[in-house]
């Protein structure tokens, strides 16, 4: 709470020296007053973090949050720290992928809660061209809003709340913005739309902006996570890691018993944290995720903490397509949570079908509807090509071996202190 109040003091002083040499610079500053509520949605989001998940089934800030983020008025907008760290270090004229797919922003609110937007970059409708390699498709905004609540089904509470909202990119970000390499990304487009676009990563040019209409332009919002200085989190690589190049191919994908060597290894030897992988993986798989190169955890939870499942606007890109691939954790390593197992097979039944939750789930979205009617069917057929995947492995190994209570089952056999010190 301290912290908070402090940054809420800086803010103020901030705003102050600028408006003074906006003054001076004659330029036009929206001022907004900002407000700090203790009892605020998004705070009480924060401290209701625990080991086990991002937040509880019955918490009430969440779907608060959720209704906030649609209206709340956002009094600053600036590049994220990922694309900030990129500054100076973006080439435009060694240009690789052309696309301009990771155009997004940080707001701030008027009673401080923080939260990115990504704009909408493709139709409903469209599915993501054959020809495209995972690593340069779009990035799609209802992605992130219907994983969001596709999470929340799946009882993981491993994706921050996430809504939709029409955005007014004058006046809820260019007039609200510091960055002055913000400001000058923004242009009038022939048809008189207000566009921007980004000069990092991989495109400097135009073309790839996004445009208002005139100046409402769809958007996904998530609320941001504690800061780091509070809430420290570490950034892994993910063993079953894709290659990133036209041709490259990692071991995984050509040794069938690549989990063999992973559960000999720390920090996957013991506790839950190749579970997690594995809970992540059918997550991954029923949205068609093929990018989840790296995951986080908080590292106040040590290693038994759960894995964020952050980012993921590059899923529900093709629904006519199932990437088998992604499920390789399971496939390899023949192991699932009994909570997890549980939950989709309640899913399949009648009363209870994936699709039908799911689109429950959407219609309080603003931005509705939110997936088309094949996304939703397809979920229901991955879900049964999930459960396939747990029979085979159960006719394989017997329910014993495949079927684990969560926090409990090893991995590996017990070791000495000794082995476990060769296999650090």
């Amino acid at each position: 709470m301290e912290y908070y109040r402090r940054k809420v003091s800086r803010w103020e002083r901030h705003m102050k020296l600028y408006s003074e040499a906006a003054a001076v610079s004659n330029i036009t500053v929206t001022e907004h007053k900002v407000t700090f509520d203790p009892d605020a949605s998004w705070l009480k989001f924060h401290l209701g973090i625990s080991r086990y998940a991002l937040y509880s089934r019955d918490d009430l800030a969440v779907p608060q949050l959720l209704k906030e983020m649609q209206s709340m008025t956002v009094i600053g907008a600036d590049y994220t720290q990922d694309e900030k760290a990129l500054k100076g270090a973006c080439d435009c004229t060694q240009v690789v992928k052309p696309s301009g797919h990771h155009l997004k922003l940080a707001l701030k609110m008027q009673n401080f809660a923080k939260a990115m937007f990504k704009p909408m970059r493709q139709q409903r409708d469209e599915e993501t061209p054959e020809d495209f390699f995972y690593f340069v498709d779009f990035q799609r905004h209802n992605a992130e809003i219907a994983a969001f609540h596709l999470d929340r089904i799946l009882d993981f509470r491993r994706v921050p709340p996430v809504a939709g909202r029409l955005v007014n990119v004058t006046g809820e970000i260019l007039q609200v913005t510091h960055n002055e390499d913000l400001r000058a990304v923004f242009f009038t487009s022939p048809a008189n739309n207000t566009c921007f676009f980004a000069k990092c990563l991989y495109v400097c040019k135009t073309e790839y902006a996004v445009c208002g209409n005139p100046n409402l332009l769809e958007g996904s919002l998530s609320a941001y996570l504690p800061g780091l200085s509070i809430a420290p989190r570490i950034s892994i690589p993910n063993p079953w890691i894709r290659s990133y190049t036209f041709t490259g191919r990692e071991e995984w994908e050509v040794n069938p018993f690549f989990c063999d060597t992973i559960k000999q290894l720390y920090p996957y030897n013991s506790g839950n944290r190749l579970l997690n992988i594995i809970d992540m993986s059918i997550f991954d798989f029923l949205i068609g995720n093929m990018d989840r190169h790296h995951y986080e955890i908080f590292t106040k939870f040590g290693d038994e903490g759960f894995l964020l499942h952050l980012d993921n606007a590059r899923g529900f890109g093709k629904h006519s397509q199932d990437e088998m691939s992604i499920l390789a954790p399971l496939s390899q390593c023949c192991m699932i949570k009994r909570s997890t197992l549980l939950r989709l097979q309640l899913l399949t039944r009648p009363e209870y079908r994936l699709s039908d939750v799911m689109k429950e789930s959407l219609e309080g979205d603003p931005l509705q509807p939110i997936l088309t009617e094949p996304h939703l069917l397809a979920l229901d057929r991955r879900l049964q090509k999930v459960l396939r995947v747990v029979q085979r492995c159960v006719r394989r190994l017997g329910e014993d071996e495949v079927i684990t209570k969560d926090f409990i089952k090893s991995t590996v056999k017990p070791q000495t202190a000794t082995d476990m010190g060769k296999v650090r």
